[in-house]
Order: structure tokens, then sequence, then C-alpha cells
């Protein structure tokens, strides 16, 4: 430990966003970045706690404070080979991981002012791959067997990497024309340049690692007779639906179907008239509450809208940094404020929609009911009741960001593997790439007996 008393002296400083007024004209990363010294000294309060609950709380068991403490001394290629021995992608969740490590830093407990830990990892990699401490491993002692990797998204991209590095000739089957799952295809540009991505995989392909896009697999059973293990790690694929009277209104589409084409129109690819999904020059609705939402409300400013609401049916968290609910050093599920709220947002909750309202086809408003939610006197979820009277929001574009369902899987033949989202339903990346780094781990033990 570097500097006992720093987290006395220093305070927490975060980098911030560009200001409103510039960012929201472009599609670049809002976040900024602070100078070495700024982020040496913000390192340096990574206190000697004792028991590091940000190891405990991060799904990947990032060593925090032995990187934070090489990061303050200026041993930049040391701190990135420290967060890379349990992280394979820190560039990724440096930028979208929610941090929670910080949530259960013992700072945290203390005054609120936790180390500064994803901005850490985020400048610790930057730095790695600007001096050349990142490198492609060409020496890899192949073991002769062949893996089989469905979905080149977070869990797809860790196991492959892991079962590379392993020694397995691995094979990456992606459905789509480039590889990051939600990274590149539900993750805003503005959170996570597509760049970040293309860098890491120009190394994961020199590692050895294929890659097959454009690809379908019509038979799991069929590749696990070509393969000596198949990793099946697709995501979860299929949105939470709205079944309201007029769902069939042109306007009204899934979140995804915006975010993902915003995404793809950036990388270059064009869309008819008909196909393009746009919040310009209209009044947009965004129902859901989380971060996919929050994504909707931040690309729909930049495509030029008139107006944005978001709206959830459950009710407001907690305000401020506490929640009684889930006490330190648990996950606190307290009010969360975007970049892209502070953009300009309406936002309500306790919100229930009833009917989409149009003429001639096209998305004009919304039907609504403002609820409350009452215990069941048989126990289990409480029950919604109706408070006031129905309101129509005026809206020409609807985005449905209610989250997505947990697939289910067949019984598959005993060399195939279900990784990330796909076996647990949606979940942060971090999740996902420590799931991946398991599979990989439990197809190697597998494919050792």
């Amino acid at each position: 430990m570097g500097n006992p008393k720093a987290f006395l002296e220093i305070n927490r400083q975060e980098a911030g966003y560009r200001p409103i007024h510039d960012r929201i004209h472009d599609f670049g990363e809002v976040e900024q970045t602070l100078n070495t010294h700024q982020r040496r000294e913000q390192a340096s309060r990574c206190m000697d706690c004792g028991v590091p609950f940000c190891h405990w709380a991060c799904p990947l068991g990032n060593k925090a404070p032995e990187w934070n403490e090489a990061l303050y001394k200026g041993d930049w290629e040391l701190a990135y080979h420290l967060l890379n021995s349990t992280n394979p992608f820190p560039e990724f969740t440096g930028r979208v991981c929610p941090a929670l490590c910080e949530k259960a830093c013992v700072l945290n407990r203390y005054n609120h002012e936790p180390t500064t830990n994803r901005e850490d990892e985020a400048a610790i990699t930057e730095m790695a791959f600007q001096e050349g401490y990142i490198l492609p491993i060409t020496d890899i002692q192949r073991n002769g067997k062949t893996v089989a990797v469905i979905g080149a998204g977070p869990a797809g991209l860790a196991c492959a990497d892991t079962l590379n590095k392993m020694g397995y000739a691995v094979t990456v089957i992606e459905k789509n024309e480039a590889a990051g799952g939600l990274l590149r295809y539900g993750i805003p540009n503005f959170k996570l340049n597509k760049t970040i991505i293309d860098r890491r995989m120009q190394i994961l392909e020199a590692e050895g690692i294929e890659f097959r896009y454009g690809e379908t697999v019509e038979s799991v059973e069929m590749l696990s007779r070509q393969y000596d293990a198949v990793v099946i790690a697709t995501g979860t694929p299929t949105a939470r639906d709205l079944k309201a009277p007029g769902r069939e209104l042109k306007g009204v589409h899934f979140a995804l179907e915006l975010l993902s084409q915003q995404n793809r129109v950036l990388a270059g690819m064009e869309f008819g008239k008909d196909e393009r999904i746009t919040g310009k020059g209209k009044n947009v609705l965004v129902i859901g509450g989380g971060d996919t939402g929050s994504d909707c409300i931040g690309t729909v400013h930049r495509q030029g809208c008139k107006s944005v609401t978001q709206i959830e049916i459950m009710p407001k968290p907690v305000e401020g940094p506490d929640d009684p609910q889930n006490p330190w050093p648990n996950w606190p599920r307290t009010l969360k404020t975007t970049s892209s709220h502070e953009e300009g947002c309406v936002r309500r909750w306790n919100i229930n929609t009833l009917e989409f309202l149009g003429e001639d086809g096209k998305l004009t408003g919304v039907k609504v009911q403002e609820i409350d939610w009452e215990p069941n006197p048989e126990g289990g979820r409480p029950l919604m009741v109706e408070k006031g009277k129905p309101e129509i929001i005026k809206a020409e574009l609807v985005l449905l960001a209610m989250g997505f369902l947990k697939p289910e899987h067949p019984e598959y033949p005993e060399n195939v593997f279900v990784s990330g989202d796909a076996a647990s339903g949606a979940s942060l990346v971090v999740r996902a790439l420590a799931s991946g780094i398991e599979t990989a781990r439990k197809v190697n033990e597998y494919l050792k007996k």
C-alpha cells in the first residue's frame, strides 16, 4: 500500500461527462478522462481495509487493491497484468460495468466516496494498449482438441479466449456480421465505441481463434458430433413484449430494434426510409426504467427527437446513496440518473400501459394508467390497483425496454455447455464474462476425463 492516508486527504474525483450541449450532437463516447497524475491520486485512495469487499462483490474476483497500488506507484504494466489476470477484457467493463466493487468498497460505507475502480480499470487498459503491453500470445501449445462456441457476445468471447489459451482449437460461430453481441448491437457508441471491440478482436484472431460470421447453427446435436465440445453463448435474444391493444401500429418497436439499427448505421450500413427507426422530430415514449431504456433516451436525443418520456410500472426507487432493503456491502437498488437522463427526459413511475393509439395504422399516443402496489393478503407479489383516471401520452415512437425472457433449452448431449445470459437470463456484462470463464473451466475438466 503506497499512501495509507490518501483516503483521508484526497476526495473522490470522477472524470465526468462531456458538456450536454456538445455530446448530444454526436455518438462519441460521453465520458471524459483524468490526466495520469489525477488518476494515480485516485488509485492511491484504495485503503488497506483488511477485508477487500470489492473483491467479494466483483463476479470476476478482480483484485482492485493490488492493481490500484501498482497504478499509484506508476507501474502501469504491472497494474494491467494484475487486472488482466482476472478480467480478459477490462476495456469493456471499464466503460459499461455498473461497478459492483465500488458499492461494496469500505469507503462507500465510510463516506460514500468509494475508490474509482471502474475508471481506474479503463485508464490502466488504455495505457497498456498505448504502451504496447497488450500483444497477441502466439506460442500457445495446442492439445489437439476442438471446441465450437455459438455466440460472440461477452460470455462467448471470454469462454473462447480462455479455452484458446488452454490449447484448444476454438471456432466461434456468430449469426451477426461482427463480434460483440450486445456490446456491439445493444450498447450505444456514446458509451462504448466499437473500435474498442475491433481492437480486441484483432488480438483474439491473431492468437488463433477462428471466427465465422453470418452463420446460424441449425442443429446443436450435429455440431456436437463435429467438435469435442460445444458452448452455447447466444444470450437472451427474446425481448419481453407488451401485448396491449394497438401493438401492431407502426411506430411501436423493441428497444434493441432501435439500438442495433443505429449502431449498424454508424458502422456504415444503409437502411431504406421505411426500414429506418428514428426519433427525429418525434415525441418518444420509452416503456421500461432500466439501462436499456436509458440507452434509448440518449439515442433518440442524438437523432433529434422532439421530447422523451420514460415510464416504469414499478415504484420509484429509493433516492440517495443508501438502500435500507440492501445495506452495504450489497448492491443498493437506488434511483439511478444516467448521462442520458441528464440530457432531458420526463421520468414517471407506477405507470401501467393500457393501449396504443393511432390513426391510419400509425402511432399517435399511448393510453396509460397511474397505479399503486398494495400488499397481497395471501402473500407473494403485491397487487396492482388503479389510481386516478387513464391519460394519454402523445407519442409517434414507442420503445419497449422491459427486459428479456430467459431462454429455455432442451436436453443436450453431454459435451454441450450453456454459458452467460443463455444460462442465467439477462444480466451484466461482468457476469457474462465470469460465466464464460467458468464454462471454459468446465469444458476443460470434461475433456480431460
